[in-house]
């Protein structure tokens, strides 16, 4: 129980029990000082207002990325008043409670610089009408940037070597490709194109997602923060939104793997000095 709440169950227990205020405090378990104490400092109205707008345009970011946020823009506050702050508005983001099954993690190990390696998956999502539609997702498992979310009702495996030839023509193509045994990324097509472009395949063991982790973490955070938090009217809506979602993860969204820097700003640094 928090502070503000003893101090509410004291209040409560005075004005409906009529009870006294030591003994009210003795039964929550707050000193009298404690209760009695009301903070002289005003209350931040500035901070808390910017607070509850960054809350409302990223509905699913909790309170340590609002916090870097606040801070970039020029807030000097510390975690502990952001999260007063957070929870007093009542912005806690509930989140449904999954089965945890027992499996032996075996965790990629990290490349040592970007455009090294990167991870491919798809995904899935339903459009206003009821017409289902698919998702390349690709990550650099270094930067943690993305390089293309890929939106279609049918993405085959030549549609996927069309996008990774795009993709070489403005940033260049990994040494590795981390991806499942799916049909678009198993097949002969995808496999004849490595082969010519000198890049290595690394399929995970049927039935592990957890082998390709880096993806399957930015899938969740891409289905938390884009695909569930709008209603697509059509394929084109659908793209522009994803599209947008794309940029402002490489460009604003703190990584808290990366030392709350976003994808891109680390991938800067690595451009700059060679070294994070």
């Amino acid at each position: 129980m928090t502070v503000a709440a003893k101090r509410a169950a004291v209040a409560q227990a005075r004005t409906r029990a009529g009870v006294s205020e030591r003994r009210a405090c003795r039964l929550v378990g707050l000193s009298r000082a404690t209760a009695r104490y009301r903070p002289t400092r005003p209350e931040p109205v500035a901070l808390s207002e910017r607070l509850q707008a960054l809350a409302y345009e990223r509905s699913r970011w909790g309170y340590r990325r609002l916090h870097v946020l606040l801070r970039r823009e020029g807030f000097a506050v510390n975690k502990k008043r952001v999260y007063r702050l957070y929870r007093e508005a009542g912005l806690a983001v509930r989140r449904r409670r999954r089965k945890r099954v027992a499996v032996v993690r075996q965790p990629l190990p990290l490349p040592i610089r970007p455009n090294l390696r990167w991870s491919m998956d798809f995904m899935q999502d339903v459009l206003v009408s009821g017409r289902r539609f698919r998702i390349l997702t690709i990550i650099d498992d270094c930067s943690r940037t993305c390089p293309a979310l890929v939106a279609d009702t049918s993405l085959p495996a030549l549609r996927v070597i069309r996008e990774l030839e795009r993709l070489a023509a403005t940033r260049g193509l990994p040494q590795w490709l981390v991806v499942d045994n799916g049909p678009e990324f198993a097949g002969r097509d995808l496999d004849a194109w490595a082969y010519q472009r000198g890049i290595r395949l690394g399929f995970i063991r049927p039935g592990k997602p957890v082998e390709n982790a880096f993806v399957e973490s930015f899938n969740g955070r891409f289905r938390d923060e884009c695909l569930n938090e709008h209603w697509f009217t059509s394929l084109g809506d659908a793209r522009r939104t994803i599209e947008r979602w794309r940029v402002d993860y490489n460009h604003v969204r703190p990584h808290s793997a990366l030392g709350n820097l976003t994808p891109e700003a680390f991938e800067a640094s690595f451009n700059r000095d060679g070294v994070p």
